[in-house]
């Protein structure tokens, strides 16, 4: 029997339709494709035809449109550059013909060199955490008039200090939260990397709204994923807790600008990430 991780994985690997062509589908949502899931597929696309001794390291990416998850996306890849120890793919994913994502990946051979690391910030590890999905459906179930329930997902997220959503609490723009798959992805790391993608679309936008009384739930907010750009830097297992530190530097202009760093419990920084996102109120 499929097990939820698999089905996730059964989006987010896509289909290969013709010669650098891919086409990927989308779980059932009530409005848009989720932005870390078309990043994922892209990335598996451009994956596909890279050799297997380069793996990912760095994603650079704009959301142009929102996605309708009712429709397949096609992925379009160009070979940018194959250099002996670097490699660029270009993706475009379409929806009726029109662009609503693209990206640049870079992939690197592995190599031995220099090395230096930020210390983890010293927090509660995940257990005895309370996760997410939990939390959100206990306030949906509460306040349905203020709360959507929340999507099931075999993804783990277990905030350390969870924001007071029922009060729009106000509060510096930083956050920590322990994130992993559900399941046992194997030991390709290219799988890994796949599913890291697909988790570092979360907790970003929310960050940007912490110091304002608004958060993704109101009616009032306009928000969306605006750009968004990834780093791999040292092997990691997305099955294993990460924990995913946040900030948010600047909001200004109705756009908020946030970045993360994905940690393993040994302490070692994994991944990093930055985005803009948009926060406009809207005025009717």
């Amino acid at each position: 029997m499929a097990t939820d991780l698999d089905k996730l994985l059964s989006f987010l690997i896509v289909e290969e339709i013709g010669e650098d062509v891919f086409r990927g589908t989308s779980p059932p949502r009530p409005r848009r494709v989720f932005g870390g899931q078309v990043a994922a597929q892209s990335l598996d696309a451009a994956t596909r035809t890279v050799d297997k001794d380069r793996l990912a390291h760095a994603m650079h990416a704009y959301f142009l449109r929102p996605g309708d998850p009712a429709k397949d996306i096609q992925f379009e890849v160009e070979r940018r550059r194959d250099g002996r120890s670097f490699t660029t793919r270009d993706v475009v994913a379409r929806q009726d013909g029109v662009a609503i994502f693209n990206t640049s990946i870079s992939f690197h051979i592995h190599e031995e060199g220099l090395e230096h690391n930020a210390d983890m910030p010293d927090v509660p590890g995940p257990e005895g955490l309370e996760a997410d999905h939990a939390r959100w459906a206990r306030l949906a179930e509460k306040y349905p008039d203020r709360f959507d329930p929340p999507l099931r997902q075999p993804i783990e997220r277990r905030p350390v200090d969870p924001r007071d959503f029922l009060n729009n609490e106000i509060r510096k723009p930083q956050q920590n939260i322990w994130f992993r798959a559900i399941g046992d992805l194997g030991e390709d790391p290219r799988r890994h990397q796949i599913l890291l993608t697909f988790m570092s679309d979360f907790g970003l936008l929310g960050t940007t709204l912490m110091p304002h009384p608004h958060h993704g739930f109101d009616k009032d907010m306009q928000s969306a994923s605006l750009d968004h750009a990834l780093w791999f830097h040292q092997p990691f297992r997305a099955d294993e807790y990460l924990l995913y530190s946040l900030d948010s530097p600047v909001g200004a202009g109705g756009r908020g600008f946030a970045r993360g760093s994905f940690y393993s419990q040994d302490g070692r920084l994994v991944a990093s990430t930055a985005q803009e996102c948009l926060i406009r109120v809207r005025k009717d």
